[in-house]
This record gives C-alpha cells, sequence and structure tokens, in this order.
C-alpha cells in the first residue's frame, strides 16, 4: 500500500492576502571612529530576513536611526571591489528590484512609526549599529514598546549592542533573566585579522557578560545561530538572519 505525503507550504504568492507588517529598523549612515571607513547596515542581514517575511506572507516597512538614505557596508555588498560578500545572491537578487533599491533612498525616521501598525520588530546589524544603537534611547524605548506589548522582537549582529543597555518600564535591564546572542569575540578577532587592525570600539559578547543575571552564548565562528526566549529573538551574525527571521514568523504563526 502506497504511502501519500502532503507539503502545504504558505508562500506569500502575488494576490495573497498580507497577514500583517513587520518593521525593521537599520542604521543610518555613519563613520567608523575606528577606522575612518563609512559604514551602515550588513546587507544580508536586511535581505535574507526580508526573504523569509515576504515568503511567510508579511509586509515590511523598513525605518531608519535618522531617516533618508541608507548606505550598506562596504564588505557587504556583493558587487564590492573585495569580493567578501560576492557569493550572496540574494542580497544581489534585490538589489536588482527597483522597489528595494528605492526603499533604501527613502527610509522614514524610526520615531515617526506607530508601533501599533506592526506584528514585529526586527534590527538589522552591520557596522553602523556600534555606534547608532547603544545608547540611543528612541530605540531602545521602540523595541522594548515591542517586547512588553507581547509582539516578537528580534536583533541580529551588532544590532544587539542595543540589548546591553535597553530597560524594560520597571528599570531593570530587558536581558535580565535572558538567554541571547550576538556577534562573537572569536568573530571579532577573525575580522580584525583579516583587516589588520581593530575594527569595533568594543566587544559585544565582553560587554555582555559583564552584566549580571543574563546568559550571552555563542556557538562556532560564522555559524547559523539563533535564539529564542520568550518572544526576545537574537541571532549571531550575518549568517544567522534568516534563522532569526524563521523564529519571528513561527512565534507570530503560533
Amino acid at each position: 500500500m502506497s504511502t501519500v505525503k502532503e507539503i502545504n507550504t504558505y508562500v506569500h504568492f502575488h494576490g495573497a492576502p498580507a497577514k500583517g507588517k513587520i518593521l525593521m529598523v537599520a542604521s543610518s549612515p555613519t563613520i567608523s571612529k575606528q577606522t575612518g571607513w563609512p559604514i551602515g547596515f550588513w546587507a544580508a542581514e536586511l535581505t535574507h530576513p526580508l526573504r523569509v517575511f515576504q515568503e511567510a506572507g508579511y509586509e515590511i516597512e523598513l525605518v531608519s536611526t535618522e531617516g533618508g538614505k541608507i548606505e550598506m557596508d562596504g564588505y557587504s555588498n556583493p558587487k564590492d571591489a573585495s569580493g567578501y560578500s560576492a557569493h550572496d545572491v540574494i542580497s544581489l537578487g534585490y538589489m536588482q528590484q527597483q522597489w528595494f533599491n528605492d526603499m533604501l533612498t527613502n527610509t522614514t525616521k524610526m520615531t515617526a512609526i506607530n508601533p501599533d501598525n506592526f506584528v514585529a520588530i526586527f534590527l538589522v546589524g552591520g557596522q553602523g549599529p556600534m555606534y547608532t544603537f547603544r545608547g540611543n534611547k528612541e530605540l531602545e524605548k521602540l523595541f522594548v514598546t515591542f517586547y512588553e506589548s507581547g509582539k516578537p522582537s528580534a536583533a541580529v549582529c551588532h544590532s544587539t549592542t542595543l540589548l546591553l543597555e535597553a530597560k524594560k518600564s520597571n528599570g531593570e535591564l530587558l536581558v535580565k533573566g535572558k538567554t541571547w546572542t550576538g556577534f562573537a569575540d572569536a568573530e571579532e578577532e577573525f575580522a580584525d585579522k583579516a583587516v589588520g587592525m581593530k575594527i569595533q570600539p568594543y566587544r559585544i559578547e565582553e560587554e555582555a557578560k559583564k552584566i549580571p543575571e543574563t546568559t550571552f552564548k555563542v556557538a562556532a565562528p560564522f555559524s547559523s545561530y539563533a535564539i529564542q526566549h520568550g518572544n526576545l529573538v537574537t541571532g549571531q551574525q550575518q549568517n544567522s538572519g534568516a534563522a532569526a527571521a524563521a523564529m519571528v514568523v513561527e512565534l507570530l504563526n503560533n
């Protein structure tokens, strides 16, 4: 007797109704005080989660810390002469779409949006967040608003720097009692050696391990690794964005 196996995967085909809107927040362009490089967001940490969200049937609104045009970190651009991200065909595919390039050219400032219009928040990483996210009280307030509403609240790679200081309305650190991840010291070490200088002004793992009553975990360098603890979702680095996004979708679907 033959076995019948059925698979029904929801993909957001043209014409299908959207399930809701997810807010993605990226860093506005800035200059690294360590390297002097122009920095911003990491391409794959936007495009890989974006693909997961769109295929699961969710709309996306991309905002930034200051509004206006945002820029990819050079090494994350698959067209960059370094070839560092030449394998990133997902980002390359999105870059062929006019609507995607228009979205990067004209972002809304994050303070102009109403959190009630969104079902989840996702912080895009990159080098920029090390300067534009940490200590950003407006972004902390926005992220905590989503978190305390019980909505999936996600951050990947260097955007997890926000969690070093973000506090809940009761004054406690959001990460108190939580297990979470972010860019690892071993990954910082690899990156520093690759370019021959110290790239970041501080290291997230090193800072996180100074915080009492929280657990910061990392997996093997540059592996896909994400953690979901309650409605907080975190991803280790650029290869973890899709995994973190899938956790957000799973939370929303449940």
